[in-house]
């Protein structure tokens, strides 16, 4: 992975200003699978208003805000086209050419509002760590849309440069990176890691049961692994669901189009972000 190829991530799906000295199709697979560390930095700096004093639905609806002006709205754009596009009904080639419209249209509009809708509403449950999981997961599926066995819908485009690049085993190792680095979100790992190392003080209060409970286990890998369920696993399985999703929505919108396109990336993104924070709300 070449630092042109993260900087190019980074001029891409982000407002961070970045020197792209290079764009090409290597570099644009590079930054396709780069695209995780990506979101891993917008959910670290979107996650701020997380932390500020105040009822949670207003820190949450403040973090999507912020979110959303640090992609310049790319992927909202992009769920709204796709939405037209898929909700018109119409064959491949008119729905690409109203996903190329300007204009946002009913569908489009109602897709952004539920799924803006759902996102706060879990994000106040989530908190700043599901938050920074669904940026991974959003962007994760990325790597995932532009492996070889997925076309560009149209000739041209964003889609056009980045179909296709990404291999499959490198999806799947960025893919294990990024389950491990959700996993070491969660405060529950932290405190593992404390009894782990069999650290000569108790941990702090809100680790202290766990601390207690683990250590009264024994070695029985059965119960190791019950316990680290919901707060070491909960975070993986929901970027896991998330990913999930979105890889629904890529098989339905290549049956539709034919292939991927920058408005389907967006939308994937948007999607898997949504799951991700829905199932990290239940589970974590």
């Amino acid at each position: 992975m070449s630092a042109g190829g993260l900087r190019l991530a980074f001029g891409t799906l982000s407002v961070f200003p970045v020197r792209v000295t290079r764009v090409d199709r290597v570099t644009a697979g590079r930054a396709m699978a780069l695209a995780p560390a990506v979101g891993l930095v917008l959910g670290a700096v979107a996650a701020l208003p997380l932390l500020l004093p105040g009822p949670p639905l207003l820190g949450a609806a403040l973090a999507l805000g912020l979110l959303a002006l640090l992609t310049r709205g790319l992927h909202l754009d992009g769920l709204a086209d796709l939405a037209d596009g898929l909700g018109s009904g119409k064959p491949a080639a008119q729905a690409l050419d109203i996903m190329k419209k300007s204009d946002i249209g009913p569908f489009g509009v109602l897709a952004v509002l539920f799924t803006v809708l759902v996102q706060v509403a879990a994000l106040t449950e989530a908190g700043a760590a599901g938050l920074v999981t669904a940026c991974v997961a959003g962007r994760l599926t990325l790597a995932w849309a532009c492996r070889p066995a997925v076309p560009a819908a149209r000739p041209g485009g964003l889609g056009a440069m980045v179909a296709g690049t990404v291999r499959t085993g490198t999806a799947l190792v960025v893919t294990g990176a990024a389950l491990l680095v959700t996993a070491a979100l969660c405060p529950a790992a932290t405190a593992v890691r404390v009894w782990a190392a069999e650290a000569p003080e108790r941990p702090a209060d809100e680790f202290r049961n766990l601390y207690i409970y683990v250590e009264s286990l024994g070695p029985s890998p059965y119960a190791a692994v019950w316990e680290l369920w919901p707060g070491v696993l909960g975070p993986p399985v929901a970027l896991l669901a998330g990913l999930g999703a979105a890889l629904a929505l890529l098989r339905h919108a290549r049956r539709r189009l034919g292939g991927v396109t920058g408005d389907v990336l967006g939308a994937l993104v948007e999607t898997a972000a949504a799951a991700t924070l829905v199932v990290y709300a239940l589970v974590a």
